[in-house]
């Protein structure tokens, strides 16, 4: 082999590597994403309901510290299966769904722990009351999509909030302060990345 092809070839090959190695940004597909919030009930049951999601999530697998997450939660997409629950959380006394329409968590810091474990930290905004928050999480996959043939990210977070500290005291405390949220995220490569 000559030296102007090894040359070429190791450009190439620096390329494709720092190409792998750059960051991704994702777009949150809500059709295969799923977040779910429990509560106690009066200490008989723990009920559950499902809020939709949309946002971006950037990911760097060298530098997984360089990363970031940002899931938008429409509060009209609130469902606990009995439609008079739908209706009253959207009311001003809970939600106040016309004055804040959605619920956002944006991350300020990512850390790689062992395995395939993050924690990331961030900021929860709902009904106007903005919270720190930690999602404990679980890289599943980030691979090429195989039917898509473009880069995906499956992620799985969890973390407890305690209701009150946004305001949404009804019921207390009957009805359990602690709201368990448990994040299956599913998300693909934009356009252009």
């Amino acid at each position: 082999m000559t030296l102007r092809r090894i040359l070429i070839a190791a450009t190439l090959l620096a390329s494709s590597a720092s190409a792998f190695a750059a960051p991704v940004s994702y777009a949150i597909d809500p059709t295969h994403t799923d977040v779910l919030v429990s509560w106690d009930y009066l200490g008989f049951a723990r009920p559950t309901a499902r809020l939709e999601a949309t946002g971006k999530v950037v990911y760097d697998a060298a530098k997984p510290g360089a990363s970031s997450v940002e899931v938008v939660l429409p509060v009209a997409s609130f469902d606990g299966h009995v439609e008079r629950l739908n209706q009253r959380v959207q009311r001003e006394d809970y939600f106040d769904a016309a004055k804040f329409p959605e619920a956002r968590f944006t991350s300020t810091a990512v850390r790689a722990l062992e395995g395939n474990r993050l924690r990331i930290e961030g900021d929860l905004t709902l009904r106007g009351v903005t919270r720190p928050v930690v999602l404990e999480a679980v890289l599943n996959k980030a691979a090429n999509h195989p039917g898509k043939n473009v880069p995906a990210i499956g992620v799985d977070a969890t973390t407890t909030i305690k209701r009150s500290d946004f305001g949404l005291v009804q019921q207390l405390p009957n009805i359990g302060d602690a709201l368990q949220i448990r994040i299956a995220l599913f998300a693909v490569a934009e356009s252009g990345t």
